[in-house]
């Protein structure tokens, strides 16, 4: 009797023996220096048995995995355990990673994967906050974190890193070590950037009066919106500025859309300043340094209409929320900023 072709072709795809590689918990969290440990666990499938030997790949920098044991003997049907302890340094950098856990018998393999994040160690001496805490950003569009440092018998230089960047987005600090409280982080997403979602480690570390390190760390989030809805953005900075004052940016959105916006991000840049004819016949300096700029701390979204403009004014949002721009009060003859003029550019992130 002739089997159906069906049961042929069944007949010569017999499924092989191999194993599975799971592991527990899935994501870990540790203060650099300090180490994890991971249950990993194998069993065999249709009928493997064998030795299969583990390894750990994408590791962070300066970090070293081990097993115990680095290999299992499996018997059909049966399951058994290894322990995986990822030991981090105090040069390895702060972030998120992907472990890759790699099980090796013969030429059949099976892996597995388990997140780890390594953050700074506490410090009573030194903490940082960011503001927003989240941004959504547009392909080709600029955002801006600004960074506050709270210090605690710590008077030296604190130096910036960052780590979670997606592709497409370049990063820079402004500045990127102060003595001071502040800096700003400002994001550059690429014009054909894709659309993405990342956690961004910030760090921050300086050596107190012992020479001990002290470091602080936080978390924000980005969002990459590739398809973004058009908008223009303008602003008319207040009048008033000088050395040690700060003037509110008064912001309005126009929306040409045939749907109302939601507005997500909004940013402020100093792009230049133009000396008044006096200073420069005078020979007397002015620059962005001499300036600094506070960002929308107001909430999101923010609703314009469709084919309307909406200032923040009229959304409701207090002046205290507005974008600020304040003229540093320096030791240096600042007469070079009397009258000038301040380049403003303006970019934002919305959507439906």
């Amino acid at each position: 009797m002739a089997l159906p072709a069906g049961a042929l072709l069944a007949a010569g795809q017999a499924v092989k023996p191999g194993f599975t590689i799971q592991v527990s918990p899935a994501s870990q969290s540790v203060v650099r220096g300090t180490a994890a440990s991971f249950t990993i666990t194998v069993s065999s499938q249709n009928g493997f048995e064998g030795t299969v030997a583990l390894t750990a790949g994408s590791l962070p920098a300066a970090a070293t995995a081990g097993f115990a044991p680095s290999s299992v003997r499996l018997s059909s049907g049966l399951t058994t355990t290894s322990t995986l302890t990822v030991a981090t340094t105090s040069s390895t950098p702060a972030g998120a990673a992907s472990l890759q856990i790699v099980g090796t018998s013969g030429k059949t393999t099976a892996s597995a994967t388990a997140g780890l994040t390594v953050n700074y160690p506490l410090s009573g001496s030194l903490s940082l906050t960011s503001m927003p805490a989240s941004l959504s950003l547009a392909a080709g569009s600029n955002g801006v974190y600004d960074l506050s440092l709270t210090r605690t018998s710590l008077t030296g230089p604190v130096a910036f890193t960052l780590s979670g960047l997606p592709p497409g987005v370049t990063a820079s600090f402004a500045p990127a070590s102060t003595t001071g409280s502040a800096s700003a982080l400002q994001l550059t997403v690429d014009p054909a950037a894709k659309a993405a979602t990342a956690t961004l480690t910030i760090g921050a570390s300086g050596q107190d009066a012992t020479g001990a390190t002290r470091s602080a760390s936080a978390n924000v989030q980005l969002a990459v919106i590739s398809s973004p809805k058009a908008f223009t953005i303008a602003g008319t900075v207040a009048p008033g500025v000088a050395p040690g004052v700060t003037v509110p940016v008064a912001l309005s959105v126009s929306n040409p859309n045939n749907q109302p916006l939601a507005v997500t991000n909004l940013s402020v840049t100093l792009a230049g300043v133009t000396r008044s004819s006096d200073a420069v016949a005078k020979g007397l300096a002015c620059s962005v340094v001499d300036f600094a700029v506070v960002q929308y701390s107001g909430p999101y979204p923010q609703t314009v209409p469709a084919g309307g403009t909406a200032s923040l004014a009229s959304l409701g949002v207090p002046t205290s929320q507005w974008p600020k721009i304040t003229m540093l009060d320096t030791a240096a003859n600042q007469d070079g900023c009397k009258g000038a003029t301040l380049q403003l550019a303006y970019s934002g992130s919305g959507g439906n």
